[in-house]
């Protein structure tokens, strides 16, 4: 994940080349007026001027009148000479010619100036060293303003222009880009912004999107996360989370397309998680988080404006459930000792990682009385039974979210997350005739070969265990997956974050 820098304190740094005497070469010098190592230098500014007259070229950042001592200085108050120029700290001096490949310095030190020009009495007054200020190109905000002013943007998108009198939240109701809340116009410079935040390519096509099955460039994704309101150091996390999406094993196309609740729930592990702010504490699966909201969001309007998957089209859910606006939080990773959902799926620690799964609504787990691993079990197991529904097994995955009390009381007892998983596993088997026989006789899809064995509540990888909320509370959660769980349906997948 870049960033940016401004004013920061640079050591120099200089050509390597021999010293030259200066003869055959030209110059460009690149300087600030607010900037109080190019205030110091201007005696040495000068003499540079003095010794190569026409074969300097002086550009001044902020006031074409500084440096005062040179009358010939070059207004560049626009930028387009430094940021075409790649300048990053000023003072820079640029060397040309002389049959050499062009070379430069920064900053202030007075002996690298020295060799560098040729000139043994440059600055003599001057301290050793100074370090450099940042140039006005990499100020916050203006280098995207000059890339897209002076044509090296990296958009390829078509241009839609709307009339000055035309309300630009109203426009993208009116184009269908919406999830039914406004978003955040997607301009060329917010877009622009967007793609700084990876050094992944424009136009790479990070996958086909369903149901159309429409090629999606990185550009688009970025299109999308501006409208969801992400900001760009979100974008590695949505990029992931698409990533994930597209993956064969996740089955989007199948989850669009399904008449079920179901939609995709993001949990992101790792570093990057803190890194931008996402929230596994306080109510980590509601709102006010805006990383938490707009990353689930972005995959939501991406399905819907590359895809093609809206509702009433291709989405035929009976009742959908409100994580199809967005449904995405992180892990609750502060018990070193707990594995995280991400290490479940062979990551290691330190990996920061999107997964993602098909799920439904919240479900609660109460319970408020239950002080030993053995008795919360007993509990849990009986909300875990319906998931789906009571009668239906192996049919659905599920998520279950522990809270910090509940985890606690497991921990406490010497209990690993794989302990826990057994004990469920072992709750929940089932015989066979209790379900072939039903409750009131409406037993759904279990065969009658099945009436003499014990059965799983889950597939031997259905049931994912994670951590997440406030710190108060006995109350967890179960996330019941989409009612065609595994190889035929939709299985939960991970992938890990690049550029963070």
């Amino acid at each position: 994940m870049r960033l940016q820098q401004t004013d920061s304190v640079e050591a120099p740094i200089a050509s390597r080349l021999a010293p030259t005497g200066g003869g055959q070469f030209s110059y460009e010098l690149y300087v600030k007026k607010d900037c109080p190592t190019c205030q110091l230098a201007e005696p040495a500014f000068l003499t540079l001027h003095d010794r190569f007259g026409e074969r300097l070229r002086v550009y001044s950042q902020d006031d074409p009148g500084f440096p005062s001592s040179i009358s010939s200085t070059i207004d560049d108050t626009a930028l387009e000479h430094s940021f075409r120029n790649h300048i990053e700290i000023v003072p820079t001096l640029i060397r040309r010619g002389g049959g050499q490949p062009d070379a430069l310095i920064y900053g202030w030190d007075k002996t690298q100036w020295q060799d560098f020009t040729g000139i043994a009495e440059l600055g003599a007054d001057l301290p050793a060293f100074r370090p450099g200020c940042g140039s006005k190109t990499h100020d916050p905000g203006v280098h995207e303003q000059l890339q897209l002013r002076f044509g090296q943007s990296k958009l390829k998108a078509r241009h839609l222009l709307v009339d000055d009198e035309e309300d630009l939240m109203e426009a993208c109701y009116d184009r269908g880009w919406t999830d039914g809340l406004p978003v955040v116009p997607p301009t060329p410079l917010r877009v622009l912004k967007m793609l700084n935040a990876t050094d992944r390519a424009a136009d790479e096509i990070i996958g086909i999107v369903p149901p159309d099955r429409v090629p999606c460039s990185i550009e688009k994704v970025a299109i999308n996360a501006v409208m969801a309101g992400c900001r760009p150091e979100y974008f590695p996390v949505v990029l992931a989370t698409v990533e994930a999406a597209l993956m064969d094993a996740f089955c989007m196309h199948g989850l669009l397309c399904t008449t079920y609740f179901s939609s995709p729930v993001v949990i992101v592990n790792g570093p990057v998680a803190k890194l931008i702010g996402m929230n596994s504490g306080i109510n980590a699966l509601g709102q006010g988080n805006r990383a938490n909201a707009t990353i689930g969001r972005a995959l939501q309007l991406l399905i819907r404006n590359v895809g093609g998957g809206k509702p009433g089209g291709i989405d035929r859910a009976t009742l959908g459930n409100p994580g199809k606006y967005t449904f995405c939080f992180s892990e609750d990773e502060s018990e070193p000792t707990w594995n995280s959902l991400a290490m479940d799926q062979g990551f290691s620690r330190g990996d920061s990682v999107v997964n993602l799964f098909a799920g439904d609504g919240v479900q609660p787990i109460s319970d408020q009385r239950s002080r030993t691993p053995e008795s919360l079990i007993g509990s849990i197991a009986l909300s875990l039974r319906s998931v789906c529904h009571n009668k239906l097994f192996l049919t659905a995955d599920a998520l279950l979210i522990l809270c910090h009390e509940h985890r606690r009381i497991f921990m406490e007892a010497g209990w690993s997350k794989q302990d826990v998983r057994t004990a469920l596993f072992d709750a929940l088997r089932t015989p066979g005739a209790e379900i072939v026989r039903g409750a009131g006789g409406i037993a759904e899809g279990m065969p009658e070969s099945m009436r003499e064995k014990m059965v799983n509540k889950f597939r031997d990888n259905g049931l994912h265990i994670l951590c997440a909320g406030g710190r108060a509370g006995f109350f967890s959660a179960i996330v019941s997956g989409w009612a065609a769980s595994g190889e035929r349906g939709s299985q939960l997948v991970s992938t890990k974050v690049r550029d963070t």
